[in-house]
């Protein structure tokens, strides 16, 4: 994979630095020979970033977030910052509102602010969600599929999504990248794939005997975080801004993970090893999301490196080698999807 090189060095700005995605981006910023700011949320654990300097926050508290941004000035900003879990926007969707939308787009302003104060030129970037699509009436989707989520975290970004456009017609390098579902051994054990791979790597070890799951037949479309990542650079790089889905066009079931995962531990007869309980299953749940992201490599040079087998292989060693360092008296119960 073609490293997007052009521009190096300057000042970004990422929010959303805790999670998964917020980490790659720094470590490939870093090596690009970019200074780093990030917000980290005021509630939550400082992430430990070795190069980055955080400033402590909150995104939905916009007068001191646009003073940051406009005191930084930063070249680039990207906004990786949401409540990420579906199943809790369900639970909270006011919250996930002015998270995911509403500040979104309030950063977008920031950013237009911060270009028309310091005369400099800005390069946005918006982590949108397959999740803005929905129910498509076909797959796999790209930039034209009409907007039609399903659920709260849908519907948040999908207004920043359609905002990154009207900011974009107003002058402002800003692009919008609709990711599709990107896993790595530091996705968090509340979405569905760790627990899969974390569970299944502690009943291959006799620490657990069960996996019990929600939908087994929701289709999606699993690609490697650092590629998602490498897609963001490229995207702020690029000489003008854009739409762009993210995604390998390879779609699998949630089965097909759960086979892939006991695979992997070499155990073949896995389905009495797994339950579904309805607890688990959402309000209503896209039935199959995945991506074309021919734009993205015509325009960008992208293209996915890893695939689907290797990717669950490479999570499920990873949550081997965590339990081979643990205690058993150290082991917690799993998240629910």
């Amino acid at each position: 994979m073609t490293s997007a090189g052009a521009n190096a060095g300057g000042r970004a700005f990422v929010t959303g630095i805790g999670g998964q995605d917020g980490g790659y981006l720094a470590e490939r910023l870093l090596a690009d020979g970019v200074e780093v700011h990030a917000l980290a949320h005021a509630a939550e654990p400082l992430p430990d970033v070795p190069g980055v300097e955080l400033h402590v926050g909150d995104l939905t508290d916009v007068p001191a977030v646009r003073e940051l941004v406009c005191r930084l000035a930063p070249d680039e900003i990207y906004n990786l910052a949401a409540l990420s879990s579906v199943a809790r926007s369900w639970q909270e969707p006011d919250l996930v509102a002015a998270v995911n939308g509403t500040a979104a787009v309030a950063l977008l302003e920031t950013a237009w602010l911060a270009r028309e104060r310091t005369g400099k030129d800005v390069r946005f970037v918006q982590a949108s969600s397959a999740e803005i699509f929905g129910q498509p009436e076909r797959s796999p989707q790209d930039e034209r599929t009409p907007l039609r989520p399903v659920n709260p975290y849908g519907a948040a970004k999908a207004y920043a999504h359609l905002a990154v456009g009207v900011y974009r017609a107003r002058g402002l390098h800003a692009s919008a990248l609709v990711l599709y579902n990107h896993e790595s051994p530091r996705r968090p054990r509340g979405f569905v794939t760790r627990k899969i791979t974390s569970t299944v790597a502690a009943i291959a070890a006799g620490r657990e005997q069960r996996l019990v799951l929600g939908n087994l037949d929701a289709v999606r479309d699993w690609g490697w975080a650092p590629d998602y990542v490498d897609a963001m650079v490229r995207a702020a790089h690029a000489e003008v801004a854009d739409d762009y889905v993210v995604a390998t066009g390879v779609g699998h079931t949630v089965r097909d993970f759960v086979a892939a995962a006991f695979g992997h531990v070499g155990i073949a007869d896995w389905e009495p090893l797994v339950g579904v309980d309805p607890a688990f299953v959402r309000p209503v749940d896209p039935t199959d999301l995945t991506g074309d992201s021919s734009h993205a490599g015509e325009r960008l040079g992208w293209r996915p490196s890893t695939g689907f087998e290797e990717l669950v292989g490479r999570m499920v060693d990873a949550d081997v080698a965590l339990l081979r360092d643990r205690p058993r008296a150290q082991d917690s119960s799993r998240s629910s999807r």
